[in-house]
């Protein structure tokens, strides 16, 4: 493993990361192929794909200068530049048999031509400059398509403006009238304090920061020239958003497992990145700490395979949780964060110190419907209601939990019953005549406070629940207002530990279960739960193996629930940390304030 102190480590770490790759490029260099798992685009975008989401590397090794590297990795990025170039050379002629294709409405490639837009901006002396006429005109014809086609109205919108303000640094012709359109749809988007949402205003994921942010401070390097006014406004949203998006991370720059596109990995710091390369007004050190903390923790989780190539998952390869887009090259959207080494050898971020960003305990972050909790001990968690987002694969799972952690992460479902649908940190419920469970899938009502989040909503037909989550110093209380014309089954249930640390497996006597308690103490972590109504039992599920993001096996303390029709109040404590116990926990009191029905 690498430190990660110096340019030269980063750039070092790219090319460990990327040599396992050239075997994998098609003769022309226009296409990657490094996988045979599939995604609802077909196989000509995926092997494109491959192609340009190095880039997001590539062209920031290439524009930073590395005249300071080892000799031996001169040569290296040398190779690189060529087969890259007479990549997009070839993908780009329409007579080559690597020819990518037109575009078309809604096409893939189109997500794809905001990497090489942004990699011709970097390192033109790399793409563009020794092309011949022909071929110039060949990357023109091809990228200008998207200004011939439709396109999402979310953070889509920026790939047309970066191929526009590409266009326009070259000197080409542009669509003024698209690029206005485009950034009207994005100004849109924008609701106040730095925050966007992606096309749909519950959603506020990943996509806020490693697309709107990040797009928007390549845009505000490239025009702000021409346009200081609006560039200068991009900027100030970034620094408001840096104040409310550190607590998606602890102090270390380890973030919370939360949303889609997970498989993006090290992604989720790419904006720290951008924010440097533009010179936002952000502490140079907390930029540097967490971009480089980000990366040093990736790089010790095994999530590429024997080959060297990075795989769909997110601490460990993992098919289950991945989107219906997630071809075997998307995972290199990750580059993005290598923006850093854009930055020359000289500049002063490579010089700075880091420093830990300095975070509350506890904070209501308004505008994703989330209170983030950062626990004495490290334990860096969400609890978010109100969120939403179309069906990708899993998406319940992903947004629609009671509270995400960047320790025991979540777990997604690979069938219907208690075990195979590892249902942590959510209420499920099946009848009591099936043995179907599900999770809630909408919100009708929700609401978010300093102290607690509560939301309403139909957990099975029939079945109808009002849970509040109140976060404390260490662990939660779930209260459920349930409402029931059925008999049914209720599962409530809390974080999923992992039952085993490399060959060490834990043992019957590390998960201990009483009258209304359950505790699973492992050298490496706690999880337990404890039913405070004394309605339920407890108990310990083991689900399926590779249903959490961050664990092959798990164990999930539980608390489960036989109801006939009527109305309930039902209060369970949940707690965890990846530590082993001193002492047993003590739930802290519960006081029964009520805090407002709706149900």
């Amino acid at each position: 493993m690498r430190e990660l102190r110096t340019r030269e480590d980063v750039a070092l770490l790219l090319l460990d990361w990327i040599r396992p790759l050239k075997a994998h490029y098609s003769a022309g260099g226009a296409f990657l192929k490094v996988g045979n798992t599939s995604a609802h685009y077909g196989e000509t975008s995926i092997r494109m794909e491959g192609y340009s989401r190095i880039l997001w590397g590539l062209g920031p090794l290439f524009a930073g200068g590395n005249t300071h590297l080892p000799q031996a990795a001169q040569q290296e990025i040398e190779a690189w530049k060529i087969l890259a170039r007479n990549g997009l050379i070839h993908g780009t002629d329409p007579s080559h048999a690597e020819y990518w294709l037109d575009l078309w409405d809604y096409d893939q490639k189109m997500v794809e031509t905001a990497a090489i837009a942004n990699a011709v901006l970097l390192a033109p002396d790399v793409f563009w400059n020794p092309l011949t006429d022909v071929q110039r005109q060949n990357v023109y014809n091809w990228l200008n398509q998207i200004n011939h086609h439709r396109l999402y109205d979310n953070n889509w919108r920026f790939f047309r403006v970066l191929v526009n303000v590409l266009f326009q640094k070259l000197g080409l012709p542009c669509d003024e009238a698209a690029l206005k359109d485009d950034l009207g749809v994005i100004e849109h988007c924008y609701e106040g304090d730095g925050w966007y949402f992606d096309g749909h205003p519950g959603q506020k994921d990943y996509y806020i920061p490693f697309a709107m942010h990040y797009y928007g401070l390549i845009y505000a390097v490239h025009r702000r020239d021409a346009e200081p006014e609006y560039c200068g406004e991009l900027l100030r949203r970034a620094v408001l958003f840096y104040r409310d998006f550190i607590y998606w991370f602890d102090a270390d720059g380890r973030e919370v497992p939360y949303g889609r596109s997970l498989a993006y990995r090290f992604a989720h710091s790419a904006v720290f990145a951008a924010m440097v390369y533009v010179g936002a007004d952000v502490p140079l050190g907390e930029l540097k700490h967490l971009l480089l903390g980000n990366l040093r923790y990736w790089q010790g989780n095994p999530i590429f395979d024997c080959g060297g190539i990075l795989t769909i998952g997110y601490q460990y390869p993992n098919l289950f949780m991945s989107e219906r887009y997630n071809a075997p090259g998307s995972p290199y959207w990750a580059f993005k964060t290598f923006l850093m080494l854009a930055l020359p050898e000289e500049h002063p971020f490579w010089k700075a110190q880091e420093q830990q960003p300095q975070l509350c305990a506890k904070r209501l972050l308004a505008h994703p419907n989330m209170i983030a909790v950062h626990e004495e001990s490290g334990h860096t968690l969400l609890y978010p209601t109100g969120q939403h987002s179309a069906n990708m694969g899993n998406t319940a799972a992903k947004y629609q939990k009671f509270v995400y952690s960047n320790q025991f992460g979540f777990s997604v479902s690979r069938g219907t019953q208690l075990e195979d649908g590892a249902f942590d940190n959510t209420l499920a419920a099946a009848g009591t005549e099936d043995d179907l469970w599900r999770m809630r899938d909408s919100t009708e009502r929700y609401e978010v406070t300093p102290a607690f989040t509560r939301t309403l909503y139909e957990l099975m037909p029939g079945v109808r629940v009002e849970s509040q989550i109140i976060p404390m110093d260490r662990g939660h209380f779930r209260v459920h207002y349930v409402k029931t014309q059925i008999p049914v089954r209720l599962a409530d249930g809390g974080f999923a530990v992992r039952l085993e640390q490399g060959l060490t497996r834990s043992d019957a006597s590390m998960i201990r279960t009483g009258a209304h308690e359950v505790c699973c103490d492992f050298p490496w972590g706690n999880a337990g739960a404890v039913n405070q109504d004394q309605m339920g039992e407890t108990v310990s599920v083991i689900p399926f193996p590779n249903t959490n993001l961050m664990y092959g096996i798990t164990v999930i303390p539980t608390v489960l629930y036989t109801l006939e029709p009527g109305e309930y109040r039902l209060v369970n404590y949940f707690y965890g940390d990846a530590q082993k116990l001193e002492k047993p926990v003590l739930p802290p009191q519960f006081r029964a304030k009520e805090r407002g029905r709706w149900i």
